[in-house]
């Protein structure tokens, strides 16, 4: 089925305020797309993951947060990049429990199972760019 894009917004990520930012971006559009009280938590808790992620390990850089419909359902896709050192070892980030940040490593590997759709390209020495997904269940 083809996804429409509804609305678009980019925001910049540079400082924590950003994060904050990107959080409220993210509700707002789970609101608007009548999505249920867990699914709009998943949300923003992915969103708050991965912005934390994008500034914190990527030095910066921008989220695309979209609002969409495949025809029959409501979603919030959103995509993080960055230009950062990338990340050597997906796999094992994929996994849970590593981290580079002195944290529990669940970011990547929780956000990922919170979602329904999940990409990433990664390249070291050049940076990283994540697309999630969340749909609505109608």
């Amino acid at each position: 089925m083809t996804v429409a894009v509804v609305a678009r917004e980019e925001l910049p990520i540079r400082s924590e305020e950003d994060l904050v930012r990107v959080r409220r971006l993210a509700r707002a559009l789970a609101q608007r797309g009548g999505f249920d009280a867990f699914a709009s938590a998943a949300l923003m808790t992915a969103a708050s993951e991965m912005a934390r992620n994008t500034w914190q390990h990527g030095g910066g850089g921008l989220a695309a947060i979209e609002e969409v419909r495949d025809g029959r359902r409501a979603g919030v896709r959103m995509t993080f990049a960055d230009r950062g050192p990338g990340i050597p070892d997906l796999e094992r980030v994929l996994r849970g429990g590593y981290s580079t940040a002195s944290s529990l490593g669940l970011g990547m590997s929780g956000t990922r199972r919170l979602v329904d759709e999940f990409a990433i390209d990664t390249r070291p020495g050049e940076g990283t760019t994540i697309v999630v997904t969340k749909w609505t269940r109608r």
